[in-house]
């Protein structure tokens, strides 16, 4: 759904999106196709990548001049039940929610404001509500119970990262009667993630410090697949360390290597 294929040229036909969202493939199909004969050749972009209306999401390519009919008849019988769509983004209502410390500064939690905007934007999604609360339990659970009836997904940004399922934030989703998915990724920045549902079951995030930076990280994926509607398990996040060292943040207070860091201007 939502692939437009074009007419074969030269030997090939590529598949364009018609949808702004995110890219679902079946790959053990795309493998099997691929596997039948080195003459077809199948390719697409990585799975569960976002895509923009029009962008190319897939290419089919006929090596030689000529295979033989058998040969494409089974290339089309099991490419016929290989799953290639676009999960299409949804125009869904954001509550956001701060807590503070006194060492964080105003302008740090309006900038995150305006990174989760940009972020937001290509998937039609808006900020609706933005509640800024103490870092402690008895102020984060009410401010949760206050954003789940008006939005279609809560994101927490603490003033302090969450260190284990008992911190601050984990703790109040579930006072405030949501449940924990999982905690932590194998996605580097974006380790420090937490995934989970509100007691309305909608989908609620702990945002990693490193979702403050307008770079790319772990958030970005988990982010991506709730605005497309698509489910997002503790399997799933578990799958996600094959590729997940991403480049780093130079602004993050503790880089992989350790040493000095330059602040980032963010709204770069």
């Amino acid at each position: 759904a939502h692939v437009r294929i074009d007419p074969p040229f030269t030997g090939r036909s590529n598949m364009f999106a018609t949808r702004a969202g995110v890219l679902v493939v079946d790959a053990p199909a795309i493998d099997a196709v691929n596997a039948l004969d080195e003459a077809i050749t199948f390719a697409t972009l990585p799975p569960l990548r976002a895509v923009v209306e029009g962008e190319m999401v897939a290419t089919v390519k006929i090596i030689p001049f000529a295979v033989a009919r058998q040969e494409i008849d089974k290339a089309l019988s099991v490419a016929s039940a290989a799953r290639l769509s676009i999960a299409p983004f949804r125009p869904m209502k954001v509550a956001m929610i701060s807590t503070v410390l006194p060492g964080l500064k105003p302008a740090t939690i309006d900038k995150t404001a305006r990174v989760l905007d940009r972020r937001l934007q290509p998937a039609g999604a808006r900020i609706v509500s933005h509640e800024r609360v103490e870092h402690e339990t008895q102020a984060l659970a009410p401010a949760i119970e206050r954003a789940t009836p008006d939005s279609d997904l809560v994101i927490v940004f603490g003033a302090s990262a969450i260190t284990d399922r008992r911190d601050v934030i984990p703790a109040s989703v579930e006072a405030a009667g949501g449940r924990i998915e999982h905690f932590g990724m194998p996605v580097d920045p974006g380790n420090l993630l937490l995934v989970g549902a509100t007691s309305a079951g909608r989908p609620i995030l702990g945002a990693p410090g490193c979702a403050r930076s307008p770079k790319e990280n772990g958030f970005d994926w988990i982010l991506q697949r709730l605005l497309a509607g698509l489910t997002v398990t503790s399997a799933d996040i578990r799958r996600l360390g094959a590729g997940g060292l991403l480049m780093e943040i130079v602004s993050r207070p503790q880089p992989r290597a350790g040493g000095e860091t330059e602040d980032e201007n963010e709204d770069g």
